[in-house]
């Protein structure tokens, strides 16, 4: 027997070093060729690493959340064979308020299995769906007598984790006993590592807010004449071009008002006190997906049909949904939409993308009661929230900005004129 060992790889673009994000093996695993040994987290996206071998997992070079140097040891596993390594390096035990790798069966599971693990309400999933998990997980389920298919993932994709089979049984027992007592004093805590891509947002979020000097501006737009348009062109075209949401629309007085104003399509690189105004208008779509919130990139968003940008922006925001967007698809935005769709509330303070000049927020629609010509008529109304870097973008540019893209969408047939 030898033991092979897996270096941090070198995954490109001029990364020194990455998260180690999560395991989803431990000590004493046997593992297979390509099964996913570890999630690491780079500064734009989540990367597998998977086996290249066969074996037993004997050492594992880091714990979650621990930043490693690209070349540096991550796994140690014993193969058939010589291997490719002489010396193996002490396994790390996993942290003990965060226990991401070992997993605990719980005695309870043993003893009342049942009530355990039927007082939590099931996920949806179709009863012949294979949710995504590793070996260990599966078995962990099995000899807990969890049925995989109803418990909720927080890995990448969706991939079901240890912690993710405890908090199932943990929560299960505690709806068993809150259901008999719903006015029970609760002393309960949960501690979750601020880890992976949660970390990265938020260095991300606190980086920009220290950084740029934000300010936001705030206009209504009446998009009745926009709606009626998408209603009529989904009824039309929906069943073979596809249906339109309202973002490609935005996306389309985007690309036409930065025409008026190229400095908002811009990057600003503070530390060369360099500004770089582009041509090309690639729109981040902020997603949320189940790691955290990503932004995916709608690259030449002023060459792109209506259809065609609602198509990529589709395309893209299921990638990031489902772990799968490359980290190209995730760089290289020149500005921001971002939406909750119909939690946007009344009006928020986006955050901006740095090293981006502008993003541009958009609410949720509510009929509101207007004067039109003295007659009180029901419009379909939104606000647009949007922020921008005040170092590189007036304010009254950032206000015509906006005006401008309030006249093509409350004109929606403008959008389409050249």
């Amino acid at each position: 027997m030898g033991t092979h060992v897996i270096k941090m790889p070198d995954i490109g673009e001029g990364i020194a070093e990455v998260e180690l994000s999560v395991w989803h093996v431990k000590v004493g695993d046997m593992v297979v060729e390509d099964q996913v040994l570890a999630d690491v987290m780079t500064d734009k996206a989540m990367v597998d690493i998977p086996s290249p071998v066969h074996g037993k997992v004997i050492a594992l070079g880091g714990e979650p959340g621990e930043v490693m140097a690209v070349g540096s040891i991550l796994i140690s596993i014993e193969v058939e064979g010589a291997g490719n390594a002489k010396d193996v390096p002490v396994a790390k035990e996993a942290p003990k308020a965060a226990p991401v790798v070992e997993a605990k069966p719980a005695p309870v599971v043993e003893s009342k299995p049942a009530p355990v693990v039927t007082a939590q309400a099931p996920v949806a999933r179709e009863a012949d769906e294979r949710p995504l998990a590793s070996p260990a997980v599966r078995k962990h389920a099995l000899d807990a007598g969890i049925q995989l298919r109803l418990v909720q993932g927080s890995g990448p994709a969706g991939r079901i984790l240890h912690e993710d089979l405890d908090a199932y049984l943990q929560q299960g027992a505690s709806k068993a006993s809150t259901a008999a007592n719903p006015y029970a004093e609760r002393n309960d805590e949960e501690q979750i590592p601020v880890i992976g891509m949660r970390r990265k947002i938020a260095q991300r979020m606190q980086d920009a807010t220290r950084r740029a000097a934000h300010f936001s501006y705030v206009e209504e737009i009446d998009v009745t004449a926009l709606d009626e348009l998408r209603v009529h062109l989904n009824e039309k075209h929906g069943a073979t071009r596809g249906k339109l949401t309202l973002l490609p629309f935005i996306v389309r007085a985007m690309v036409v008002a930065l025409r008026e104003f190229p400095q908002i399509n811009a990057r600003y690189d503070d530390e060369a006190q360099v500004i770089t105004r582009l041509g090309a208008v690639h729109v981040g779509v902020a997603t949320q997906s189940d790691v955290g919130l990503m932004v995916p990139v709608v690259r030449h968003a002023e060459a792109r049909s209506l259809w065609g940008n609602a198509e990529e922006i589709a395309r893209l925001a299921s990638a990031a949904r489902n772990g799968k967007a490359s980290r190209d698809e995730l760089s290289g935005s020149t500005i921001t939409l971002t939406s909750l769709g119909a939690l946007g509330g009344i009006v928020s303070t986006p955050v901006l993308n740095l090293p981006e000049v502008a993003i541009v927020g958009v609410n949720r629609i509510v009929e509101r009661p207007m004067v039109i010509k003295g007659q009180i008529v029901i419009r379909k109304m939104m606000n647009l929230s949007s922020s921008f870097d005040h170092r590189v973008v007036d304010g009254m540019d950032a206000a015509q900005f906006i005006q401008a893209i309030r006249g093509l969408l409350e004109q929606p047939a403008s959008l389409f004129l050249e």
